[in-house]
């Protein structure tokens, strides 16, 4: 009986050449790049400054809109379908 030789063992390719791994490594450095360019932002572009007197300003506000027959949300959200004659006047803070 005549026995064959065995076949010589192929020999392993690179990992480089495998599709999946840069599939795998793909997904991990858009990630990187993605959080670059989002520092990159923040740094270039910086959100602005709230106004030290936000509080004085939004009290202003809703005084120019009672002056003008619209009614801050706190006041009016409940008479949203009711007719305007009708609605209660806007309570006003004492200065």
């Amino acid at each position: 009986m005549n026995e064959q030789e065995p076949a010589p063992p192929v020999p392993a390719a690179p990992w480089w050449k495998f599709p999946l791994v840069w599939m795998v490594i793909a997904g991990p450095a858009c990630v990187v790049v993605a959080g670059f360019g989002t520092l990159w932002i923040a740094l270039a572009i910086p959100d602005p400054v709230v106004a030290e007197d936000y509080y004085r300003q939004g009290i202003q506000i809703n005084r120019t809109l009672a002056d003008k027959k619209l009614v801050p949300a706190l006041v009016g959200r409940n008479h949203a379908a009711t007719p305007g004659n009708d609605m209660p006047a806007p309570k006003r803070a004492a200065p």
